[in-house]
Order: structure tokens, then sequence, then C-alpha cells
């Protein structure tokens, strides 16, 4: 046979289509998946950074709770702390108003008394120590307006210039705030620092 009859032509013509068509279908088809793939690359790219950003914030979140707590723990008798205070004043009032002279002079009863308020106050300070809170003892340190409180200016020359000389009402810390500053009188003049 020869190789011109038109039928066999038309046939391999059309074979070709049909073989072009479905390659250009599987051409289609692979773009198509292609794309899909880049598409859910990206989609996982962005999950991915979603799910990163939220355990890095809840991990913040729960160092902040964290903290939260522990200063909940701390803090947590501040104001009821700074009320009693004036308790501890009082009380060191009280013992004040005794003059030594009395003391000495005084009957069984009123040492007693005298000595009743004095464990009274030491257990009222220990107990105070306990829950965090302490006394600031800044006689003979250097002025700090963080924990002192400055009332006058003394004029001491034994004492370097903004040392304190004086304690006038004392002053009690919690952790590292302050309840109360401590009132103080200041060294002004004296010898200079070296």
């Amino acid at each position: 046979m020869n190789g011109n009859n038109p039928q066999d032509e038309t046939l391999a013509q059309t074979e070709d289509a049909q073989s072009q068509t479905a390659t250009d279908q599987v051409q289609s088809d692979a773009e198509r998946d292609a794309a899909a793939v880049q598409a859910l690359i990206a989609e996982n790219a962005s999950l991915k950074d979603k799910v990163l950003r939220t355990l890095a914030e809840m991990e913040n979140l729960r160092r902040r709770t964290d903290k939260e707590v522990a200063d909940a723990k701390l803090y947590g008798v501040t104001s009821f702390a700074r009320d009693m205070l004036t308790f501890g004043d009082n009380l060191k009032r009280a013992l004040e108003s005794v003059p030594a002279e009395a003391r000495a002079e005084a009957d069984t009863a009123l040492k007693s008394f005298v000595e009743g308020i004095e464990l009274t106050e030491r257990d009222f300070l220990s107990r105070l120590s306990r829950h965090g809170v302490r006394k600031l003892e800044p006689k003979g340190q250097k002025f700090d307006p963080n924990f002192h409180e400055a009332l006058f200016e003394a004029h001491d020359e034994s004492l370097v210039p903004g040392t304190v000389a004086q304690v006038v009402e004392e002053g009690y810390a919690i952790g590292d705030r302050v309840l109360r500053p401590a009132k103080v009188g200041v060294a002004k003049g004296g010898a200079k620092p070296n």
C-alpha cells in the first residue's frame, strides 16, 4: 500500500490532533497540579507561621502569668502591711512614753506591762518579716530618695555630706518596693568623701 491514502492521512491527522490534545491536557493538568501544590505550600507556610506565633504568644503569656502570681504572693499583703505599720509605730510610742527612771523604779506590774508591750512589738516585727516586710536601717548610709524622705539638714562635721544623720520615723520595704520611706535628717557639711 501506498502511504497516500486520504483516509490514512485523515486518520493520522486525527491521531496527531488527539495526541496533541492529550499532551496539552496533560500539560494543563500538570500546571494546575503544580499551582495547587504551590498554593498548598504557601498555605502550609502561613499556617506554620501562625502556629509558631501562637506558641510564642502562649509562652509569653505563661511567663507573664507566672510573674504576676509571684508578685501577687510577694506583694499581696502590701496594703495590709502598710496599714499595720501604724500599729507598730503606736507600740513604739507607748514604750518611749515610759521614762527610763520610771521603768527602773516601777513596781512589778508596770515592769511586766512594759515587757509585754516590748514582746508584742518584737513579735509584730517578726511576723511582718515572715511576710517579706523588712525594716530600713538608713542611719549612716548615703541618702537615697527611693528609700528615704529628707525632713531637714543636720550640721554634723563627723559625717560626709548627703549621709543620713538621724532617723525620725522608721521606713519599711517589701521585696524591692518601699512600703513607707524612712523620714530622715541628712548631714550637711562635714568631712568630704574620699
